[in-house]
């Protein structure tokens, strides 16, 4: 079964056993549902959990777990990661992908028809992900996400070509 990350248990909320995460999912209503399984990953294995209430605060999303009403039931998640198996992905469209299909794709440089590296993170920010791509002997390069920059993805090939700007 596989699995993807969906958030990171940052803190505790209050003494009535919630958990502060932030999620790295582009699904966070749909993924932090009521009566929805989550996958705890903790140093000693893997926990699943049912969510009993979840709402967003700010950036992150108030999750508490049935039978986990208390703080003392979840201090012991901070730091850990959180994921959903794979028979839980929604369906996407052609032009939209998970950023575990993203990462690890090789970078084609259009002009050059040559390899710059290869993806290794994605960030989100507020007007469009940025993809890190880590090439050997070099600085790691930032790629925005957008139309003109990004050309094509092939998933099957494991690439993705690019159109790199001048201030690149």
């Amino acid at each position: 079964m596989a699995l993807y990350k969906v958030g990171k248990i940052v803190n505790t909320h209050g003494i009535r056993g919630e958990v502060r995460i932030v999620p790295t999912t582009d699904f966070p209503a749909e993924r932090f549902k009521k009566h929805k399984n989550l996958i705890i990953q903790t140093p000693e294995g893997n926990l699943t959990v049912q969510i009993a209430t979840a709402r967003q605060h700010k950036q992150f999303m108030l999750v508490s777990f049935v039978g986990m009403g208390n703080i003392n039931d979840v201090e012991q998640y901070k730091d850990c990661e959180v994921f959903v198996a794979d028979e839980l992905q929604q369906a996407l469209s052609d032009d939209e992908f998970y950023y575990h299909e993203i990462i690890g794709l090789d970078v084609i440089d259009n002009a050059t028809n040559e390899i710059i590296g290869k993806i290794s993170e994605i960030m989100p920010m507020p007007a469009n992900d940025v993809w890190v791509v880590h090439a050997k002997g070099k600085e790691d390069l930032l790629l925005p996400f957008i139309e003109d920059v990004v050309t094509a993805i092939d998933l099957d090939a494991g690439t993705a070509k690019v159109n790199l700007l001048e201030e690149i």
